[in-house]
């Protein structure tokens, strides 16, 4: 059996400069790290973020230097792929494009994402996760037409930085066996066409003109949020025989001959009629007593929780999805949540904490040649 001692990283070996920034660049080279790469957080006097830089080294350097620009070019010479988040602009002026990359190391892998993606007329344009959620319809059919909502959490984001450390691993996979790099390149609304695509294939096939229904189901019900006595759940009918399964629970028998309810389809056209008789249920019933009697009769249901209850579930605690974990500075322990997918044998693996910044510069630049005196002076200079 294994080990965490005894367990070997996939990237063992693999370099990774990370000039990232906010979040879809700096998170695929976490991923990259979790599965053993030595990434090189490359900031510039700023700072740090804890969830999205451990396993990683980090320096600081001002890249635009001429100095800056000189130990990228030694950095890139060690390095296998490199993170840049940064506007096409943006890598020319800091000699990061590809080209400029491959005169230093010619089977070197460019990772880099843009707001929209190459090849239209918003191409140049800059952008954020909320404008893949609005410009993808995704933000549409959430809330209502008077008042639609962006989710909170940046799924865009997360879901590009995913989508870039996936083709990163596939592009180190290619140079493995023809030794040529390439340039992958994920794009915010790329990832959030992609997620959304189902909802487009049915506009376009069908013209369904679907419209806000809160947090209703459409293609199937119950699909909704339930207020109970002391809070809420989520809970769903996927197919005729979960969906008998609650005519039993609600008592309602009648509905397995209405042909309002007689597949998917129907029951989501009528789910409000749905909704309204399950929230009477759940209205008479504790979180917890719902959740009992759902779970006794088969129905996926689940808790509707606050930031702090997530933080204290049994199940988030004792499956490891969050690990508390020691950061100078910081007097509470921080929760992080470790690589969001499992490899049995060789799995991605929190080893250490987030540098702090500059934590690593003496150590990187000692180890392309620089010495002491040499690094003091660029720490006058203001390059490092």
């Amino acid at each position: 059996m294994y080990t965490p001692a005894s367990m070997t990283n996939v990237l063992d070996g693999v370099r990774v400069l990370d000039f990232g920034r906010y979040i879809a660049g700096p998170y695929c080279a976490a991923l990259l790290a979790d599965l053993g790469a030595d990434v090189i957080r490359v900031e510039r006097i700023g700072a740090m973020y804890v969830a999205m830089n451990r396993n990683k080294r980090g320096m600081t350097l001002d890249p635009s230097s001429p100095e800056g620009r000189e130990i990228v070019k030694k950095l890139v010479a060690t390095a296998d792929v490199v993170v840049a988040n940064l506007p096409p602009e943006v890598l020319r002026s800091l000699a990061l494009d590809l080209e400029s990359l491959r005169h230093v190391k010619p089977d070197i892998i460019l990772t880099t994402v843009t707001a929209f993606g190459a090849g239209g007329p918003w191409s140049h344009k800059h952008g954020f996760d909320g404008i893949g959620q609005v410009m993808s319809g995704a933000a549409y059919m959430t809330g209502t037409l008077e008042q639609p909502y962006r989710a909170a959490v940046a799924w865009v984001d997360f879901g590009t930085a995913s989508l870039a450390a996936f083709g990163t691993l596939a592009a180190l996979m290619e140079r493995g066996k023809s030794g040529r790099g390439q340039k992958v390149e994920g794009a915010l609304l790329r990832t959030a066409i992609a997620f959304n695509n189902p909802a487009l294939v049915e506009q376009q096939a069908i013209g369904v003109d679907r419209v806000p229904t809160e947090n209703r189901g459409q293609t199937s019900a119950p699909s909704d949020l339930f207020r109970t006595k002391d809070g809420w759940i989520i809970a769903y009918a996927i197919g005729n025989p979960m969906f008998a399964r609650w005519v039993k629970v609600l008592g309602e028998d009648g509905w397995l001959r209405d042909p309002r309810f007689k597949d998917d389809e129907a029951r989501g056209n009528h789910a409000e009629v749905i909704s309204k008789r399950v929230s009477e249920w759940t209205r008479k019933r504790t979180t917890e007593q719902a959740l009992q009697e759902l779970e006794a009769a088969k129905i996926p249901a689940g808790p509707l929780y606050t930031p702090q209850q997530a933080l204290d579930d049994a199940h988030i605690r004792q499956a490891g999805l969050l690990v508390d974990t020691e950061y100078p500075g910081v007097a509470r322990r921080v929760p992080l949540a470790p690589t969001p997918v499992d490899l049995s044998d060789t799995p991605g693996r929190f080893r250490v904490r987030a540098p702090r910044l500059g934590e690593h510069t003496d150590a990187v630049l000692g180890e392309l040649g620089y010495s002491p005196a040499e690094i003091d002076a660029l720490r006058n200079k203001g390059v490092v």
